[in-house]
């Protein structure tokens, strides 16, 4: 963590889904609970204070840790950003049943330390971010149930050179090919810039729209063809 700070790091986002070391196992496959936990200590011992910690929220599995994770992250002065469960790329146990909303979490919060107050966007970031009485500050991430399509500038780019302008985003732009094929660097900036100004991905919009009553946006069977549409591919 120190070597990281001095190198320029400023801000870290970690994944943390649970505070309880047996649904982490469960839920990772690893028994990696204890790391996570000395990592975030260290991080806040070396002076990353720009730290965010990133929760999925499933209905049944963790959706009764909510308090729990916003007074650990304002322990290790951590600003939680709770997701709402995506049928997305590897979710393959994913329904609709499990996802626990961006109304249900303000529910299940105000219940606990009274009304949350929503702060006023000055970005497109993807989180919306609220305000408990006591100051405290947390973010909901709700691509589910309140996609936020239009306002989202965000894209990916895969350990193998696939850029993707949507995490929904079935196909996407090779740039390792035309990179190693001797393009200049204005070709490539051409053809980013162009692909970018084309753009039209608005996935949980469409999934949203399609697949209201339920079923998986990506099928295990397309999964298993192409490695791309797999979530942890694209960096998620």
């Amino acid at each position: 963590a120190e070597s990281l700070r001095e190198a320029g790091l400023h801000r870290l986002t970690v994944s943390l889904d649970t505070l309880r070391p047996d649904r982490f196992t469960r839920m990772t496959r690893r028994g990696t609970f204890d790391e996570v936990l000395t990592g975030i200590n260290s991080a806040v011992a070396t002076g990353l204070t720009d730290l965010k910690i990133d929760t999925v929220v499933i209905r049944g599995f963790n959706s009764d840790e909510l308090a729990d994770l916003v007074e650990f992250g304002r322990s290790v002065s951590a600003e939680v950003r709770f997701i709402e469960y995506m049928d997305v790329g590897g979710a393959t146990h994913w329904s609709a049943e499990k996802v626990f909303s961006r109304a249900e979490i303000l529910q299940e919060l105000s219940a606990r330390y009274g009304t949350c107050e929503e702060i006023r966007k000055t970005d497109v970031a993807p989180a919306d971010r609220f305000r408990l009485p006591d100051g405290t500050v947390f973010g909901i991430i709700s691509s589910t149930t309140q996609p936020f399509c239009a306002t989202c500038d965000r894209s990916r780019l895969t350990a193998d050179g696939m850029w993707l302008r949507c995490l929904y985003a079935m196909n996407g732009t090779d740039l390792r090919g035309p990179l190693r094929s001797g393009a200049s660097d204005d070709e490539i900036r051409d053809l980013i810039t162009g692909t970018w100004s084309q753009r039209r991905d608005r996935g949980a919009v469409d999934r949203l729209s399609g697949r209201a009553g339920g079923g998986v946006f990506i099928s295990v069977e397309s999964l298993k063809r192409d490695p791309h549409l797999e979530m942890h591919t694209r960096g998620g």
